[in-house]
């Protein structure tokens, strides 16, 4: 499934929305506005998740996140404005996401699951899916399935999944199904350096520590300058992949440590 194409003009009224919100994450009513703004342009659940996921990292970055401003009963409680209802629930899901709270995200958005009697929409659906994943729940893997088959090339929801393999340590074929995702198109020109440095970890975890290494310098030359947090995962993730690889050469030698 490819995207759809965008109108003219529509482009750069989106990236008009996102600005506003990342630049304003400050105001408490933030949410609200951009709220306003999606419904103006009556975007569709990927426009609503490019934007809602960069001003939710924005905005948590800045010290002023979302889980601050909205609760979990203003997510779920059912409105008259679907489009209001779904940004804030993009916003809030995401939030929970990026501060890793698996548990939180999966009874928020069961909460949806059971109270919709229209399907979820599948950026909320694969945060869903990510909250399974990162609690290694083999449910997790079918929902993920079902995103897929909606999802398409739709990045932003593919790096959701690819963030809940990541974290998912006991998930069957996981490192395996990581590695099959990280190539599917939009990523297969392998330009993307959170994707480079998910198939690092990956890769050490199936022991290939060479073919890490490699996966996170190519990250590391690819992340933009200045993204210091974001670099300090990368340094963190090539020192563990580094004692893991001599920890393992040790391992072979009469008399090393063992593992």
């Amino acid at each position: 499934m490819s995207l759809p194409v965008p109108r003219p003009g529509r482009a750069l009224a989106l990236l008009r929305a996102r600005t506003r919100a990342t630049e304003t994450t400050s105001d408490p009513l933030w949410p609200m506005r951009l709220a306003g703004d999606l419904r103006e342009l009556d975007a569709d659940w990927r426009e609503s998740a490019e934007v809602c996921a960069d001003a939710a990292w924005a905005a948590r970055a800045a010290g002023n996140s979302v889980l601050g401003l909205l609760h979990p009963g203003q997510v779920t409680a059912a409105g008259p404005d679907p489009v209001a209802a779904r940004t804030h629930r993009h916003l809030y899901l995401s939030a929970l996401r990026y501060d890793v709270r698996c548990a939180t995200l999966q009874s928020v958005a069961e909460s949806l699951l059971e109270r919709d009697r229209e399907p979820v929409d599948c950026y909320s659906r694969a945060l869903y899916a990510f909250s399974l994943l990162g609690q290694s729940r083999p449910e997790g893997l079918t929902v993920m399935d079902e995103v897929l088959d909606e999802a398409g090339d739709h990045a932003k929801t593919l790096h959701v999944l690819l963030h809940g393999l990541w974290l998912g340590l006991d998930l069957d074929q996981g490192a395996q199904r990581l590695l099959a995702l990280s190539t599917r198109p939009p990523f297969d020109a392998g330009l993307d350096p959170i994707v480079a440095f998910r198939r690092a970890g990956a890769l050490r975890r199936l022991g290939r520590y060479d073919a890490s290494l490699a996966a996170i310098d190519r990250a590391l030359d690819l992340l933009p300058m200045g993204d210091t947090a974001v670099h300090a995962d990368l340094v963190r993730e090539r020192s563990l992949t580094v004692t893991a690889r001599d920890l393992h050469h040790r391992s072979l030698i009469p008399g090393g440590t063992p593992t």
